[in-house]
């Protein structure tokens, strides 16, 4: 007969309910994962019970409803790394933007929150929440494991390149948008690093560590003429590209693109490459 465990007994059982896990790799688990894997005498209800105090007793950390990981509390348990448990919140996703700049090494910052982009709408906890006034501008991120987490949507197609998997160590690997697609993103969303001038300054000093060939080609399969040119022009200006300019210089622009969107559309005009220099103007 499957009895609820208590005190230490409930919590050894617990335990080993989670090294079980561990031992089939998977460090972060769902609820599904503890009843599929759990032991002969123990039922499908127990094992929920099992989980809460688990979590109760911090040995592991409850992720979101029905998502859970292991810490380095537990006999030979570990504690999943930041971005694990980024891609593991939101599936599919990849590391990218600032935090992806910090694991390639183009930038010494180091950010606050995990930023991630993912083809899914992400419904944060937060905006649930009844209450926002009217008007106010609110940033939801996704809190869990005492860490904040940002999700970026973008459209299917434009995550379909650029992601690379990535091993941090002999237990985990995650997805992240790779050095190419990284530099790339700091001109198809520079408002999410402040603006235009961080794009510039990882394109200084990033030198031959970027694969020019291969950012154009995303720059083309990011099928945005606006993001082309600002990638492009922002290339001529830093003394990079060479022959592989050609390529984003001739796409045909019906208009004049900003060169930083989150800024007045006023300043010197390269009609050659169709940007307004907006660099200088007033943040909107």
């Amino acid at each position: 007969m499957d009895e609820r465990p208590t005190g230490e007994y409930g919590v050894s059982r617990g335990i080993a309910l989670a090294r079980g896990l561990a031992e089939a790799g998977l460090y972060v688990f769902t609820t599904e994962d503890a009843v599929r894997l759990r032991p002969d005498d123990v039922s499908p209800t127990t094992v929920r019970y099992l989980l809460k105090l688990l979590t109760d007793a911090g040995w592991i950390i409850r992720l979101r409803r029905g998502l859970y990981a292991g810490t380095g509390r537990l006999p030979g348990g570990v504690d999943v790394p930041p971005f694990v448990i980024a891609t593991s919140l939101v599936s599919p996703s990849a590391v990218a933007f600032f935090s992806a700049l910090a694991h390639h090494g183009l930038t010494d910052q180091i950010p606050r929150v995990i930023t991630a982009v993912t083809p899914r709408k992400v419904v944060a906890p937060s905006m649930r929440k009844a209450g926002q006034a009217a008007g106010e501008r609110v940033e939801h991120l996704w809190h869990a494991a005492g860490l904040d987490f940002r999700y970026v949507t973008i459209l299917p197609k434009r995550f379909s390149f650029g992601v690379e998997a990535v091993w941090l160590d002999e237990r985990f690997r995650v997805s992240v948008t790779d050095r190419e697609r990284t530099v790339l993103d700091l001109f198809a969303l520079p408002r999410l690093l402040g603006g235009l001038g961080e794009g510039l300054a990882v394109l200084e000093r990033a030198g031959d560590a970027i694969d020019l060939e291969k950012l154009v080609s995303y720059a083309l399969r990011y099928d945005s003429v606006a993001v082309a040119k600002r990638l492009g022009w922002s290339l001529e200006q830093t003394g990079s590209g060479g022959s592989a300019l050609a390529l984003l210089l001739g796409l045909p622009a019906s208009h004049l693109t900003a060169l930083d969107p989150g800024r007045v559309r006023r300043g010197p005009r390269d009609r050659r490459w169709m940007i307004i220099d907006n660099r200088a103007e007033d943040r909107v």
